[in-house]
Parts: structure tokens; sequence; C-alpha cells
């Protein structure tokens, strides 16, 4: 099962650092924590940048999730 780490802001929603979920793609893992943690904003998820085996993925839905992959969810950060 693929590991999700979550942040210190998001496990005021989840309470766990992380969790294990069975997804093939970033659109039904999506589904699968929100599902697990409805306190946890599905359409700020899909928002965030998120990395999958340690790389940064602006926009991820079709990307395929393994069952061994690591994902882990970032806030964007303004530049200026």
């Amino acid at each position: 099962m693929a590991r999700v780490t979550f942040s210190s802001t998001q496990q005021q929603f989840t309470v766990d650092a992380e969790c294990e979920v069975d997804a093939g793609n970033y659109r039904e893992l999506i589904a699968a924590i929100t599902s697990r943690y409805p306190a946890l904003d599905r359409a700020e998820l899909l928002q965030m940048a998120v990395a999958i085996d340690g790389e940064i993925i602006h926009e991820p839905l079709l990307e395929l999730v393994d069952s061994d992959s690591e994902i882990h969810f970032f806030h964007f950060i303004a530049g200026g």
C-alpha cells in the first residue's frame, strides 16, 4: 500500500502523521484518504502540490501510484 505522510497542519484533521492507502492513481488516493478522514478538505488537497516518490508534481490527477509509493503534500509558496 502507498504511504501518505501528512503535514502538521493536516494532522489537525487526521490525527495521524501518516497512513497507508490502496490506490492505483492519485485520484483514487484522494478519494480514499478523504473517505477515511472526512475532515480533510478534498478541494484543498487537489490544489496542493504533491511529491510522489520524491518527485514534485504540480498537477498529479492522472499520476499512477504504486503499492510502495510515498506521497507528501505541499502548499504552494508565493514568490515575488
